[in-house]
């Protein structure tokens, strides 16, 4: 199989070349991309299990290679987190390089006009570094998301982006000239002189705001009356904390631990997941980082664990699998606590909780790996559990979870798809998906009360915690601690401290009598420009 070693040697080269080019124009975080494009490249990874396949099914090289890049694109995208959905776009771009490389495919040297919007249908990182350094002004893919490889990249380099564009017609477009609206997720073809002469003046305004914005990072998420909000960020690699911390964030609400799992063919060993739980513990202390536990089953598969089931989505998923096989989960606990060891900054949060003897058997099993570490002889402190309220169940036993944990943390994107019966991901129903439904904001609001009412931190992780809008009505509500994407933070954090939190509860007891999502979100546009922060709506094209 030397042959096989040779047909990844032009696209591992390939990624080198990029990865050197990207390394002077991005930071170091934002460049790990290229390191893990590279280890899927190895031969001692995607090269050895399409050797596998060639001995196993007797088949070609290239046929061998389509069949492992689509059962790693099939798993992905099957994943209702966006998150991880997203990698998906990667092994696709990958497996094109490498079926190139097999047939030999000679790239026609491309010439950059000096404002190169790039356009296409499924738009990659590696793609976005071909094109000189300065030349880049915009991106539009077909495909994709704001949590894509892609899209982390472009906002590291302040090009403005937009993802999942319907009906993408590239050959109407190319070598047109177009406006970019990251904020908004539009895209102008062909603009005419006034929307041109609009958006230069927005760019103005925008250039104003980044730059308060930046003036921000060190500076707490405090209103202009002294009422003080953590603002955390959600992750799932450690290469984001130099993205993070550049930010101002206050450590992680949320870390999808299930990510080392879905890259390989075995369940990771107990000293494998130290390792990895270690960097991003290291990588945020002392700030806290909440590590939610093994989250699979429904849309997140692991192939070496199958689960078949009529409604994955309502079935064996989250705590329910990981207490039917408390090996898995004491392994993973363990794991944890050991990468915690001198740092102590680990939180443990347990998904998809249903029932309080959820809690108090994993509750057991926690205090029994924390007892064996501590004879074993870990120098280690027993972490913080805590609790993510993703179903309506556990919304309306809030209180009774909070008195048995530390903290609990509303899971927001689950809840409102569980607690509003709609999937998301259904174009047919995706428009009755509102976190601004009336019924969503009550049933926020109780828990809230439940968790404090038994003493314990509220938060809130999702991307309702990253609307500028519903932000207003959290910490209104009183939730502690907000998690978001990093990209959304410092908006958050201008929208908090240029408005005062009894302005807030008199707009949160205002729009708790409105009926409709529609009439929520105009009351509270009203509200932010009557403050003065319209340019926050207005403004922001290069997100």
């Amino acid at each position: 199989m030397d042959a096989l070693e040779n047909w990844f040697t032009e696209p591992r080269d390939d990624m080198h070349r990029l990865s050197k080019r990207m390394k002077s124009v991005v930071a170091e975080d934002e460049h790990a991309l290229f390191d893990v494009y590279l280890r899927i490249l190895d031969k001692d990874s995607l090269g050895i299990e399409v050797e596998q396949v060639i001995r196993k099914e007797k088949i070609g090289a290239q046929a061998a290679l389509a069949t492992v890049i689509k059962k790693h694109i099939a798993q992905f995208e099957n994943m209702e987190d966006s998150y991880l959905r997203e990698r998906a776009s990667d092994f696709r771009d990958l497996g094109r390089r490498v079926l190139a490389a097999l047939q030999w495919s000679q790239q026609e040297e491309i010439i950059y006009p000096k404002r190169t919007v790039l356009v296409g249908e499924e738009v990659t990182a590696a793609a976005l570094a071909e094109i000189p350094e300065g030349y880049l002004a915009g991106v539009i893919s077909a495909k994709g998301s704001n949590n894509s490889h892609v899209a982390i990249l472009a906002r590291a380099l302040g090009v403005p982006t937009v993802m999942g564009v319907r009906g993408l017609k590239l050959d109407l477009i190319s070598r047109r000239a177009i406006i970019v609206d990251g904020y908004y997720g539009q895209v102008y073809i062909s603009p005419s002189k006034s929307v041109l002469a609009e958006f230069k003046l927005l760019e103005q305004e925008e250039q104003a705001l980044n730059q308060s914005l930046v003036s921000l990072r060190d500076k707490p998420a405090e209103t202009v009356d002294n009422y003080k909000v953590s603002l955390q960020v959600n992750t799932g690699l450690a290469m984001d904390a130099g993205l993070s911390m550049s930010v101002g964030a206050e450590g992680v609400g949320l870390y999808r631990s299930e990510v080392p799992f879905m890259s390989r063919d075995h369940f990771p060993s107990e000293d494998e997941q130290t390792i990895i739980y270690r960097q991003t513990l290291k990588a945020f202390a002392p700030h806290p980082v909440t590590m939610r536990t093994l989250d699979i089953g429904g849309d997140k598969v692991l192939p070496y664990f199958p689960v078949a089931e009529d409604n994955p989505y309502l079935g064996w998923r989250g705590i329910r699998v990981t207490l039917d096989h408390p090996d898995v989960f004491l392994m993973q606990i363990r794991a944890m606590m050991r990468a915690s060891e001198e740092l102590n900054n680990l939180r443990i949060m347990l998904p998809m909780v249903t029932n309080l003897s959820e809690v108090e058997e994993a509750s057991y099993l926690i205090d029994q790996a924390f007892t064996e570490l501590l004879e074993e002889g870990c120098a280690i402190e027993k972490p913080k559990l805590g609790v993510m309220i993703e179903v309506p169940a556990a919304a309306y036993l809030a209180r009774e979870i909070a008195k048995r944990v530390d903290f609990i943390s509303v899971g927001s994107n689950d809840l409102t798809q569980y607690f509003l019966a709609v999937d998301r991901n259904n174009a047919r129903v995706a428009g009755l998906y509102d976190s601004m439904h009336p019924a969503m904001l009550r049933v926020l609001l109780k828990v809230v009360e439940g968790g404090h009412a038994a003493g314990v931190e509220v938060s809130i992780c999702g991307e309702m915690a990253s609307d500028p809008l519903a932000v207003i009505l959290l910490i209104a509500m009183g939730f502690d601690t907000l998690s978001m994407n990093s990209s959304s933070l410092p908006r958050v954090k201008w929208v908090i401290r240029n408005f005062a939190i009894a302005n807030a509860r008199k707009i949160l007891a205002e729009v708790l009598e409105f009926e409709h999502p529609a009439q929520i979100r105009f009351h509270l546009q009203k509200a932010l420009e009557e403050e003065g922060l319209g340019s926050l709506i207005r403004a922001g094209k290069s997100l």
